[in-house]
């Protein structure tokens, strides 16, 4: 039986100051890749590197611009070596009843979720395909599945992701490039910690497993699909939602 061990591979993880990206980043860290820690603030970014301690770097970006997600990949290349993993975790929300939802609310959601996705990706592709060896895993949501009600814009931003990422997995499988999505359900973060008590409770109910995932749960299936165990799967959307939506 393999292990899973990403010696020798570097990864960029967007988002990855906190929450989800964070214990992303740890794990593929822990399974032996360098990571380059990537989030809008700098300092966080770099206390997250520092925490590491080695193999790590942290750079500022906003992945909506693309001339910031350039330098942000030029410097993480430059400390690290060339990127050969790829996670765009990086996202927001900006929720409201259809009528009620503004544009800027709507682009800021798109250009944060989706369009950042579409930079990252388009700049370190080039050097993937010369390599001969990419794995791209993106993180959409069960909304982008289901929809959900006051997310429109969020629900589609993470729909794109999927058939973005199917897009890509089948432009480039001949090139050792394998796109895939993991797409968790409620997570305990610090959006989910806001939750009343009864909220949580219905929520609850509607979850096989009877609890909120952790975001360690979403790590495990993203440091599989960046893992040569994973080396025949692509353009999949694994759901990560202790049986949410089965």
């Amino acid at each position: 039986m393999k292990s899973i061990d990403l010696t020798g591979r570097v990864a960029f993880v967007t988002g990855s100051t906190r929450g989800i990206g964070l214990a992303i980043a740890r794990m593929l860290h822990g399974a032996g890749a360098s990571v380059a820690i990537v989030g809008r603030d700098e300092s966080k970014a770099r206390a997250v590197a520092d925490e590491l301690q080695e193999r790590a770097v942290g750079v500022a970006c906003d992945v909506a611009v693309a001339e910031q997600v350039e330098r942000a990949i030029a410097a993480a290349e430059q400390a690290l070596g060339p990127i050969d993993v790829l996670v765009n975790n990086a996202g927001l929300t900006r929720d409201n009843i259809l009528l009620r939802l503004t544009e800027a609310d709507w682009d800021a959601v798109l250009d944060a979720n989706l369009k950042g996705a579409f930079h990252t990706t388009r700049a370190i592709l080039k050097g993937m395909m010369k390599r001969r060896f990419g794995r791209i895993v993106n993180i959409t949501s069960i909304v982008g599945l289901t929809g959900n009600k006051g997310q429109a814009n969020y629900a589609a931003s993470k729909a794109g992701l999927i058939g973005f990422t199917k897009s890509v997995a089948k432009e480039y499988a001949g090139r050792g490039v394998l796109a895939n999505c993991v797409a968790p359900g409620f997570i305990e973060t610090d959006m989910t910690a806001a939750l009343p008590a009864e909220a949580r409770a219905t929520l609850l109910q509607g979850i096989a497993l009877g609890r909120l995932g952790r975001p360690e749960d979403v790590a495990g299936a993203v440091l599989f699909l960046a893992s040569d165990l994973a080396g025949y799967v692509t353009g999949q959307v694994l759901v990560v939602d202790g049986g949410m939506i089965i």
